[in-house]
Protein backbone atom coordinates (compact mmCIF):
# COMPACT_ATOMS: atom_id res chain seq x y z
CA UNK A 1 0.00 0.00 0.00
CA UNK A 2 1.14 3.52 -0.92
CA UNK A 3 0.23 6.38 1.62
CA UNK A 4 0.94 10.05 2.07
CA UNK A 5 0.22 11.02 4.73
CA UNK A 6 -0.37 15.48 4.75
CA UNK A 7 -0.18 17.28 7.93
CA UNK A 8 -1.94 20.26 8.11
CA UNK A 9 -2.51 20.71 11.91
CA UNK A 10 0.28 22.44 14.33
CA UNK A 11 0.38 22.37 17.96
CA UNK A 12 -0.58 25.95 18.68
CA UNK A 13 -4.52 24.08 20.71
CA UNK A 14 -4.41 21.04 22.00
CA UNK A 15 -6.74 19.90 19.24
CA UNK A 16 -3.55 20.75 16.66
CA UNK A 17 -1.33 18.41 18.68
CA UNK A 18 -3.69 15.85 19.00
CA UNK A 19 -3.79 15.73 15.32
CA UNK A 20 -0.73 16.08 14.58
CA UNK A 21 0.18 13.43 17.03
CA UNK A 22 -2.07 11.35 15.23
CA UNK A 23 -0.37 11.64 11.84
CA UNK A 24 2.54 10.58 13.34
CA UNK A 25 0.97 7.41 14.78
CA UNK A 26 -0.58 6.60 11.70
CA UNK A 27 2.27 7.06 10.32
CA UNK A 28 4.33 4.74 12.56
CA UNK A 29 1.89 2.10 12.00
CA UNK A 30 1.72 1.96 8.16
CA UNK A 31 5.97 2.01 8.58
CA UNK A 32 5.50 -1.14 10.82
CA UNK A 33 3.32 -2.58 8.76
CA UNK A 34 5.73 -2.60 5.67
CA UNK A 35 3.97 -0.36 3.74
CA UNK A 36 5.34 2.48 1.44
CA UNK A 37 4.60 6.04 3.43
CA UNK A 38 5.69 9.29 3.11
CA UNK A 39 4.53 12.48 5.54
CA UNK A 40 4.83 16.02 4.12
CA UNK A 41 4.08 18.67 6.60
CA UNK A 42 1.90 21.69 5.20
CA UNK A 43 -0.14 24.81 6.18
CA UNK A 44 0.54 25.21 9.93
CA UNK A 45 2.33 21.14 10.26
CA UNK A 46 5.24 23.27 9.56
CA UNK A 47 5.41 24.34 12.53
CA UNK A 48 4.53 21.60 14.34
CA UNK A 49 7.22 19.81 12.92
CA UNK A 50 9.49 22.31 13.68
CA UNK A 51 8.01 21.92 17.71
CA UNK A 52 8.27 18.03 17.20
CA UNK A 53 12.10 18.17 16.13
CA UNK A 54 13.31 19.54 19.08
CA UNK A 55 14.86 16.90 21.43
CA UNK A 56 13.52 18.72 24.55
CA UNK A 57 9.81 17.53 23.41
CA UNK A 58 7.53 15.45 25.26
CA UNK A 59 6.52 13.82 21.98
CA UNK A 60 9.97 13.81 20.39
CA UNK A 61 10.26 9.70 20.51
CA UNK A 62 7.10 9.50 18.18
CA UNK A 63 8.35 12.27 15.61
CA UNK A 64 12.07 9.85 15.55
CA UNK A 65 9.90 7.00 15.22
CA UNK A 66 9.09 8.08 12.01
CA UNK A 67 11.68 10.86 10.81
CA UNK A 68 12.89 8.22 7.85
CA UNK A 69 9.51 8.73 6.39
CA UNK A 70 9.39 12.49 6.49
CA UNK A 71 9.72 13.69 2.92
CA UNK A 72 9.54 17.21 3.91
CA UNK A 73 8.19 20.13 4.16
CA UNK A 74 6.38 23.24 2.41
CA UNK A 75 8.80 26.04 1.52
CA UNK A 76 6.21 28.46 1.22
CA UNK A 77 4.58 27.89 4.51
CA UNK A 78 8.04 27.37 6.19
CA UNK A 79 8.56 31.00 5.88
CA UNK A 80 4.79 32.12 6.49
CA UNK A 81 5.33 30.29 10.03
CA UNK A 82 8.60 31.37 10.44
CA UNK A 83 10.36 27.92 11.35
CA UNK A 84 12.70 27.56 8.19
CA UNK A 85 15.80 28.30 9.91
CA UNK A 86 14.66 25.67 12.92
CA UNK A 87 13.32 23.17 9.73
CA UNK A 88 17.01 23.49 7.96
CA UNK A 89 18.82 22.79 11.42
CA UNK A 90 16.89 19.62 11.67
CA UNK A 91 17.82 18.57 8.39
CA UNK A 92 14.11 18.73 7.24
CA UNK A 93 14.04 18.88 3.00
CA UNK A 94 11.95 22.25 2.29
CA UNK A 95 9.54 21.28 -0.94
CA UNK A 96 8.56 23.54 -3.35
CA UNK A 97 7.54 21.68 -6.85
CA UNK A 98 4.59 23.66 -7.07
CA UNK A 99 4.58 27.41 -7.05
CA UNK A 100 6.93 26.90 -3.62
CA UNK A 101 4.67 24.32 -2.19
CA UNK A 102 4.85 20.23 -2.03
CA UNK A 103 3.09 19.15 -5.25
CA UNK A 104 -0.13 16.37 -4.33
CA UNK A 105 -0.80 15.69 -7.48
CA UNK A 106 2.56 14.83 -7.88
CA UNK A 107 1.32 11.97 -4.62
CA UNK A 108 -1.79 10.79 -6.87
CA UNK A 109 -0.18 10.08 -10.19
CA UNK A 110 2.22 8.37 -8.08
CA UNK A 111 -0.33 6.42 -6.78
CA UNK A 112 -0.50 7.13 -3.33
CA UNK A 113 -3.58 7.22 -0.85
CA UNK A 114 -3.36 10.83 0.56
CA UNK A 115 -4.52 11.35 3.84
CA UNK A 116 -5.11 14.48 5.90
CA UNK A 117 -4.60 15.44 9.46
Amino acid sequence: MKVAILVLAGTESHEGLGRLVNALETAKELKEAGDDVIIIFDGAGTEGLATLSDPGHRRHELYRAVADRISGACSFCANAFHVRDRLIHAQIKLLSEYEDHPSIRHLLVEGYQVLTF
